[in-house]
């Protein structure tokens, strides 16, 4: 039996991605299509910008796509929200993710509109109604799709309603929707500052089976004990840190960068990227043979 290579991961028995992907954004499109780096083994693009789209974006998009696998994170969906879920939004989505051949379909566990969109990610209130309510959606939406998707634990900074830590809401929608999850670390990091959590608590509870990949990301200080996050600045040292963590917790899952406003150039990306890999390959080359044989199911 062959042995696994350091640059592998236990996403490579999960799914047709596997290593560090970058949130695609149109200010280095160009760049990227022709030449992306080195360390890019998928992308991620929000199907809602994306959908109408042909001409000069629309054939740098195919390009893209064309070299790389693509993963979509959804931003409209409201999955939370009471109005009722835009079917014709879902059928577009299906779509796409047909024509692009999507590994994943993924949407943030909050809502963001009401009578019309509401242009934010709000909370949904921690209660065990909540969590029918969320989950009855969701199994909505999986039915139109035809697929699983998976949803996003997400920042917030207050917790209107709340009858249960965050970490039972996440887990009661996992399970009753049977979806799996998109594990944003950086979020957690957020959350444990801002609500005085364990971080590593947290993570340790998370069903490792349910992850289909996950997102790192840069936040803005506020204050001593109040982050928030942005995707507009690097990742910082306790975040890289607690994906460290994660990948001891749960083994090495596909790990996207995002990176939303303040973009860099796409070499100084590219040195986020290589820094996912390196604690993906350390971890890897850490794993026991046992553990080993387990990740190639013998």
């Amino acid at each position: 039996m062959p042995e696994l290579s350091p640059s592998a991961t236990v996403a490579d028995c999960r799914g047709e991605i596997h290593g560090a992907g970058l949130g695609l954004r149109r200010a280095f499109l160009e760049e990227f299509a022709l030449s992306p780096p080195e360390q890019t083994h998928f992308i991620e693009v929000a199907p809602e910008n994306w959908i109408h789209v042909k001409g000069k974006f629309g054939s740098l998009l195919d390009q893209a796509t064309n070299r790389l696998p693509l993963v979509c994170h959804g931003l409209s969906l409201n999955l939370g929200g009471q109005a009722a879920l835009d079917i014709d939004l879902v059928q577009d989505i299906r779509r796409f993710l047909q024509q692009y051949r999507a590994v994943y379909y993924s949407e943030h566990l909050s809502y963001c509109g009401d009578t019309g969109h509401l242009y934010d990610l709000l909370p949904i209130p921690f209660t065990q109604q909540a969590i029918e309510h969320v989950s009855d959606r969701i199994k909505h939406v999986q039915d139109v799709l035809g697929q699983q998707i998976a949803v996003e634990n997400v920042s917030y900074y207050c917790a209107p309603g709340q009858q249960m830590p965050e970490i039972d809401f996440l887990l009661g929608v996992l399970s009753r929707a049977d979806c799996l999850l998109l594990l944003d670390v950086n979020n957690v990091y957020v959350n444990s500052i801002n609500h005085g959590y364990d971080p590593d608590q947290f993570l340790q509870q998370l069903p490792s089976e349910r992850i289909a990949y996950g997102h790192i990301a840069g936040h803005y200080q506020e204050d001593e004990n109040l982050l928030v996050d942005t995707h507009g600045s690097d990742v910082i040292d306790p975040v890289w840190g607690l994906l460290a963590d994660a990948y001891e917790i749960h083994g090495v899952f596909p790990t996207l960068l995002e990176r939303d406003f303040n973009i860099p150039p796409l070499q100084q990306l590219e040195q986020e990227l290589h820094r996912i890999v390196n604690i993906q390959q350390q971890h890897a080359a850490a794993m026991s043979s046992a553990e080993k044989r387990a990740i190639l199911g013998a």
